[in-house]
């Protein structure tokens, strides 16, 4: 089992000896939403990954209900236990050892953990949920875990969970691919979400999955300015088939992708 932080100080102070003040660590929750097929789950996994590899203890918290992704983000067979977000979720009051019971360990990834959906769950396998239990247990991973990254689901009207992690979040990332189709929805969506609580300042926006032939001008012309720019990997989409997304990429082509995850950390979360 992880032993979690609770209430960390992300800051240290110069010591006496003079020595220089290390970088703040923010930490926090970020919610990563977009277009369906921009590579929501993907971006997520490394994400959380990268973060875990660097000894920071996170949680991944997969929303999707109608198709749970963890048989899409490693075998069974790395997972320690059977627990269900869907459990949490289900109960009257979500509580922190509530959730810490249903955290989903690994076996090779001592810093990261999971909620989410078994294969073969849905929306109906539980009882319905209200926004007061998605704020609960928002509010108890931040007292659980320093970082938390959330993989919304596309289709927010219905999904509670991921719309309250939209507002709740420290920092969202939008995801979308350089072609009219992932904009067209994205502009459906984003009224869904006028809210007091839907800051813009705090989201940034991100071409993902991108082609070699979409750089330039086509992504000016159909997202605007962007703060990130996910290319295409080969290497990657074939560990999303496989179902392996915590493998380590290690191929020329994935070198971009890589690189720009680093970049978000940095930012977000500064690590």
């Amino acid at each position: 089992m992880l032993n979690f932080k609770k209430n960390g100080i992300f800051t240290r102070r110069a010591g006496e000896g003079g020595l220089p003040k290390e970088p703040e660590i923010q930490g926090g929750i970020l919610a990563v939403w977009g277009s369906p097929g921009s590579g929501k789950t993907t971006v997520a996994v490394k994400l959380a990954k990268h973060l875990a590899d660097q000894k920071h203890n996170t949680v991944l918290v997969l929303c999707d209900m109608t198709a749970p992704m963890l048989p899409c983000v490693c075998p069974p067979s790395e997972l320690d236990g059977e627990h269900s977000l869907g459990s949490i979720l289900a109960a009257a009051h979500v509580s922190e050892p509530l959730i810490k019971y249903n955290l989903i360990t690994l076996k090779r990834h001592n810093h990261l953990t999971f909620l989410g959906m078994r294969k073969g769950e849905n929306e109906y396998t539980y009882p319905p949920y209200s926004e007061v239990q998605a704020k609960e247990l928002l509010n108890g991973l931040r007292e659980i875990a320093p970082f938390v990254v959330v993989d919304c689901g596309s289709y927010i009207a219905n999904d509670i969970l991921s719309a309250v992690a939209l507002m709740e979040a420290d920092s969202v990332l939008r995801l979308a691919g350089a072609d009219l189709k992932s904009v067209s929805y994205l502009s459906s969506q984003l009224p869904l979400l006028r809210d007091s609580k839907w800051d813009t300042d705090k989201q940034y926006k991100v071409a993902s999955n991108l082609k070699p032939h979409q750089a330039g001008q086509q992504i000016g012309q159909a997202l605007g300015s962007v703060a990130f720019t996910l290319p295409y990997s080969q290497e990657l989409e074939e560990q999303y088939l496989a179902g392996n997304l915590l493998t380590d990429l290690s191929l020329k082509d994935s070198r971009q992708f890589r690189k720009e995850v680093e970049k978000i950390c940095q930012e977000v979360f500064g690590v």
